[in-house]
């Protein structure tokens, strides 16, 4: 399967050949280089550990660097699991070439954290009314209980608490464009996460949307 990592950078728009406006998800991919191949023999399963991003030497300990041996310390280090054995070799790098426009990709980020939220916003609840006196409940969430049996809160009953910062796939997305001279990658819609985000980037499990 074809995945490899990139850095989400923004959105933008683009106009295709009838000048339609494509809202595009703008991803650079620089050249992630290949800093260890786990082997099934060796790690029990089939694997390769890219870097992106850069970081100065003296944020790193000597087994840091000694892992990174004579290439340059990597911000973010990321797995790529294979099904059969790895051609690729310490310091070869992925790039955004392994794409091409008209690819369908699902792209997996860790979406925005919103902090902690109320259950109208969190779950969409309606909120209770106003009338009669009730001015404080328009954003409670209700009753969370039950009566006198069975006289708990179930487990995964939907109440305020932290959104967002979790990791989040949005499948079937279609490759617009792919610009290898300045390592960019555009998907058409949006993917999770803030800007800088770091992203996963794969061929997509269902195929081509009808």
């Amino acid at each position: 399967m074809r995945q490899l990592y990139g850095i989400k950078l923004g959105m933008a728009r683009v106009f295709d050949e009838s000048g339609e406006a494509i809202g595009v998800t703008v991803v650079e991919v620089k050249p992630t280089p290949v800093v260890q191949v786990k082997t099934k023999a060796k790690d029990g399963y089939e694997a390769i550990q890219v870097g992106l991003g850069e970081k100065r030497k003296s944020l790193f300990n000597k087994p840091q660097l000694g892992h990174f041996g004579d290439m340059t310390p990597m911000r973010y280090l990321r797995e790529l699991r294979l099904d059969a054995p790895s051609t690729l070799q310490k310091g070869e790098a992925l790039t955004v070439d392994t794409f091409k426009v008209g690819d369908h990709v699902d792209v997996t980020g860790i979406s925005k954290g919103l902090g902690f939220q109320g259950a109208v916003r969190r779950h969409n609840f309606g909120g209770g009314p106003v009338s009669h006196g009730q001015s404080d409940r328009t954003r409670a969430p209700g009753s969370v209980g039950a009566s006198s049996y069975p006289s708990r809160t179930f487990r995964g009953q939907r109440m305020a608490g932290r959104m967002g910062n979790a990791r989040v796939t949005v499948q079937n997305l279609d490759v617009v464009a792919v610009r290898p001279e300045d390592n960019l990658l555009l998907l058409r819609g949006a993917v999770p996460g803030k800007p800088n985000g770091v992203l996963l980037i794969r061929e997509s499990i269902k195929g081509v949307r009808k």
